[in-house]
């Protein structure tokens, strides 16, 4: 082989050695960016998952405490019916003098007894 020749194909075994350099370097840098894609969409997910609970969660214990109010409420509006009701049949009664109870528990309302 003559000195170019010797010379062409040094120098092309020296640009493919750099281009394989290059190639692997270039390789390695898109697997990194690959991986911290990966890890940064899972830390994304793992924090989601986390609020949806977290939001879950607390939309349930408003809910039972709503449900909770609502059933107090429920409770003394239904006393207050019965005793209005009963403060009605009283009146009915002692208007018609058929008033058992010696003792109204409404003062303004006097038995016939």
């Amino acid at each position: 082989m003559d000195t170019n020749t010797q010379n062409l194909s040094q120098k092309s075994d020296e640009v493919a050695g750099h281009a394989q350099e290059k190639k692997d370097e270039m390789m390695s840098k898109a697997s990194d960016a690959t991986q911290t894609a990966k890890d940064k969409a899972s830390d994304a997910t793992h924090t989601a998952k986390d609020k949806a609970s977290s939001t879950a969660q607390s939309a349930q214990q408003s809910a039972h405490e709503t449900k909770d109010q609502a059933g107090n409420i429920l409770q003394k509006t239904g006393e207050q019916v019965k005793s209005m009701a009963q403060g009605a049949a009283d009146a009915v009664k002692s208007t018609l003098g058929i008033n058992t109870d010696t003792t109204s528990s409404h003062p303004n309302i006097t038995s016939k007894n």
